[in-house]
């Protein structure tokens, strides 16, 4: 009996430890973008385009230069000290829930971990090596806090873009590990997709692939794909802001249906990476597939 007994608990504390062993590689909540960061190799010309531009309030975090979108995203720029870079994106930030658990999580599946958590968030590289932050939702206080600039032309980032060389190691990545969602693809050809969009997993903002970009891309052709998205309920506004922000040129007011179906309108940075407005949702039919989630609003529940 004592044997029986003995082997009973055993196998009881054998099923307590798969218990806890699951709980512990629970993959926490991804809620959305929480940044994207940008080199910059004109200070002045960059604050000229983030702030007065754009219409954005700059906070100042040691050598990052901050601009809330809202109290939970933003955009931030670092100096460029390596003019060689071939592009111009520095990191992409996602926001979550559990960031500690969340680097757990990452660190029991293999994934190195490039910065550990520090002040809420931490950082790994993805497969294509761009650096990719997780950070826990408002733990920016200097964001969370700060008074939003009514000169602002959008106050919602949806969607980040870049270069993806592999994809079925970035799909091994985001889709099978971190749990992205298809939300919709498309292409310059009808047989090709040349960019697809996956959404966080629980949440409606995404990321897309920027596909079948050639390896000796000029800067300015790899700044159009390295790119981040404002979105907005009506391009009116947008145009309306930037002609209040001073912005006259032509690109200023150059609106276009893209294949997605949503109005679009691109501003480039001064090292070339893109601003993509676009609106929550299509005005027309999309080409190539259907959307496959929710489209985002002007508030993320977060």
């Amino acid at each position: 009996m004592k044997t029986l007994a003995a082997s009973l608990l055993c196998i009881a504390l054998a099923f307590a430890g798969m218990r806890v062993s699951a709980a512990e590689t629970k993959r926490p909540a991804i809620t959305g973008i929480a940044f994207a960061r940008f080199y910059a190799s004109d200070a002045s010309a960059a604050q000229h385009f983030y702030g007065d531009t754009l219409g954005l309030k700059r906070v100042t975090e040691d050598s990052r230069s901050v601009y809330p979108v809202n109290a939970l995203q933003w955009v931030e720029w670092i100096p460029l000290t390596d003019p060689s870079l071939h592009s111009r994106m520095a990191a992409i930030g996602f926001t979550t829930r559990d960031a500690k658990g969340l680097q757990r999580y990452l660190t029991e599946k293999g994934v190195a971990i490039a910065e550990p958590l520090k002040d809420g968030a931490f950082a790994v590289h993805d497969p294509d090596g761009y650096l990719v932050y997780f950070v826990q939702t408002g733990s920016n206080r200097a964001v969370a806090k700060a008074s939003l600039s009514s000169n602002a032309t959008a106050s919602r980032i949806i969607h980040v873009g870049h270069v993806v060389k592999d994809q079925a190691a970035e799909d091994k990545f985001y889709r099978e590990l971190l749990g992205f969602r298809p939300y919709w693809h498309g292409g310059r050809h009808p047989e090709r997709a040349d960019w697809v969009s996956l959404q966080v997993p629980d949440g409606t903002d995404w990321i897309e692939y920027m596909l079948n970009i050639p390896p000796d891309a000029s800067l300015k052709s790899v700044g159009v794909q390295d790119h981040f998205s404002l979105g907005t309920a009506k391009m009116d506004t947008v145009l309306a802001q930037l002609k209040a922000n001073g912005c006259t040129e032509a690109q200023c007011s150059k609106t276009q249906i893209g294949l997605d179906g949503k109005m679009q309108l691109n501003l480039y940075d001064p090292d070339l990476s893109r601003l993509e407005y676009m609106e929550f949702t299509p005005r027309e039919k999309p080409c190539c597939s259907e959307f496959m989630g929710p489209q985002p609003t002007a508030v993320e529940n977060r």
